[in-house]
């Protein structure tokens, strides 16, 4: 069965404003060939909404790719109108990145931010390490892009302003949620009603309350003091992070270049800092002094904070679900939160619009959690390692990292050990119920930052393809449908009616990068998921194989 009839989305094509996917009707859908569809399972209307709480990044971010999928949205904020300030984010990864442009503000986005590609890491003003950031294939979109979350929210906010399908609605405190067997019903005002909820309202959840899920976890007692500055500085566009310089001793200092000349600049500071305090009394100017010297600088933002570790003892209740800082807290060094909430947006807004258009069971939204806890746990564990690092609780943590750093400078092998924050990345779905696995995983990298294999459950690589003469690349395929790539082209289509697009290696893939980048055979078979992870990898082209492969990861035999 054919996707939605759309042509592939280049960079900063994900919606254009007034504009929304084709809409194919909902309803019983076909027996293919004798194998098991999808009948009779749509019980709303074609205008019942999803109904997303928070108009954050997260929270439009969903509605803008359920609107690519020809599904409404009712967005309720509890601001009269959300304008953030600040810059509480500002690194996105490449594959989130990838998600942004689908939504339509990517393009605009890497126009306007910084690109990196080189994270550096000092001790006591000596460089011990560089580490550059690798990838599999080739992909046109930068590993790393700084930008305030601000900006993105700006973008993102015109886009829903924009579509048909997504109605924000300011000005709208969520006191109630009800559910039952056929829907939603929210309380904000009025009363909302939709086929699901999603809860994408922040670290204090009014959604995550109301349905009594339970936000185990920590609060760290340290602070960190964040100024972004602008001022004409020589520092290179590079993550650069310092352990016990001599200008912050004892502790650290992280630096990031921003648009616009500004720079983000993040120093551990005691429990009991005060910034108004240290503002009033020119300790503050002396602080930034002793990084930019006698430049002249502004302040743009400023903040102290404290970071918290949270999970959410479950992503889903019923029709309801949680998303981004409602789900789980991260402290930031990684740039693991908002990239990793994007990456949750993404995950169940394809499931969402799958089950409403009647191509998927209900089943399909049981994924959900146990997708994203387990990527959620995963940055968990690495962030909390950071933090243990960065802010050692005990007399042992604190001999080990000062050992571990003393050993670093002459040591390459002790680089390793140093941990300044491991960057955000995709998480890996191996053990999925939606995933087909193909063999053995025992050797499968789990350490941050290693390259990945192209087997089930990972994201797929990215590289320059084809497609209908047209140059574009594999992650703009992406995003409404299943992508079948076939080493060789076969006249034999899947026996089944979830929605894909098959492309043949040797049609697509003139300069051989994909094909390398995949590890592809002479007769492979990669099933990649619309939101790019990898469905299932077969070894040679079976029909009913691949049908097998798509019904599973579509949440029929869940």
């Amino acid at each position: 069965m054919a996707a939605p009839g759309q042509k592939p989305p280049r960079l900063g094509d994900g919606v254009r404003p007034g504009r929304s996917a084709a809409r194919p009707a909902w309803g019983a859908l076909r027996r293919a060939g004798g194998r098991r569809t999808i009948s009779d399972v749509s019980s709303w209307s074609d205008s019942e909404p999803v109904v997303i709480v928070g108009a954050g990044p997260v929270g439009l971010v969903t509605a803008l790719l359920l609107a690519r999928h020809g599904v409404p949205s009712v967005v309720l904020e509890a601001a009269a109108r959300r304008d953030p300030s600040g810059s509480k984010a500002i690194c996105f990864q490449r594959d989130v990145l990838d998600v942004l442009d689908r939504v339509g503000c990517a393009e605009r986005m890497i126009a306007r931010g910084v690109t990196w590609t080189t994270g550096r890491t000092y001790y006591q003003g000596e460089e011990l390490f560089s580490v550059t950031f690798p990838e599999a294939g080739r992909s046109a979109v930068p590993p790393w892009l700084n930008i305030s979350q601000a900006e993105v929210e700006a973008h993102l906010r015109d886009l829903a302003d924009a579509e048909p399908l997504a109605d924000v609605r300011y000005g709208h405190p969520v006191c109630g949620l009800h559910q039952d067997e056929r829907g939603v019903e929210v309380d904000a005002g009025e009363t909302v009603r939709g086929s699901h909820a999603v809860g994408a309202d922040g670290g204090h959840s009014t959604v995550r309350r109301l349905l009594g899920i339970p936000f185990p976890g920590r609060t760290f007692a340290d602070k960190f003091l964040i100024c972004d500055i602008r001022a004409d500085l020589p520092f290179p566009s590079e993550r650069r992070f310092f352990f016990d310089p001599e200008w912050n001793p004892g502790r650290q200092v992280l630096v990031h270049q921003c648009p616009d000349g500004a720079w983000r600049i993040d120093w551990q500071v005691p429990g009991d800092h005060d910034l108004d305090a240290e503002r009033a009394s020119g300790a503050l100017d002396a602080r930034i002094r002793k990084i930019v010297g006698d430049v002249p600088y502004e302040i743009v933002w400023s903040s102290v904070y404290r970071f918290h570790e949270r999970r959410a003892a479950t992503f889903a209740s019923g029709r309801a679900f949680l998303a981004g800082d409602a789900a789980h807290l991260y402290a930031p060094f990684g740039a693991r939160g908002l990239n990793s909430g994007v990456q949750d947006a993404e995950n169940l807004a394809w499931k969402l619009a799958f089950v409403r258009r009647g191509w998927a069971p209900e089943g399909l939204l049981r994924s959900y959690d146990p997708e994203r806890r387990a990527a959620a746990g995963e940055n968990l564990r690495v962030t909390t390692r950071t933090m243990e690092f960065l802010v050692p609780h005990t007399s042992a943590q604190r001999a080990r990292r000062l050992e571990a750093l003393e050993k670093a400078r002459s040591d390459p092998a002790a680089h390793r050990t140093i941990d300044s924050g491991r960057l955000a990345e995709p998480f890996w779905y191996l053990d999925s119920p939606l995933t087909t696995p193909s063999g053995p995983l025992d050797d499968f990298p789990r350490e941050p930052g290693a390259v990945r294999p192209p087997v089930p459950g990972v994201i797929c690589p990215d590289a320059p393809c084809v497609v209908s003469g047209e140059p574009t690349r594999l992650r703009r395929l992406l995003g409404t449908a299943f992508v079948v790539l076939t080493a060789a082209r076969h006249a034999a289509e899947p026996p089944t009616d979830v929605p894909h697009r098959v492309h043949a290696l040797d049609d697509i893939d003139a300069e051989g990068v994909l094909r390398a980048a995949l590890h592809a055979g002479p007769d492979t078979v990669h099933v990649v998921r619309p939101d790019g992870h990898l469905a299932g990898v077969l070894s040679s082209y079976d029909p009913e194989a691949v049908a097998g492969v798509l019904d599973q990861a579509c949440g029929r035999s869940v």
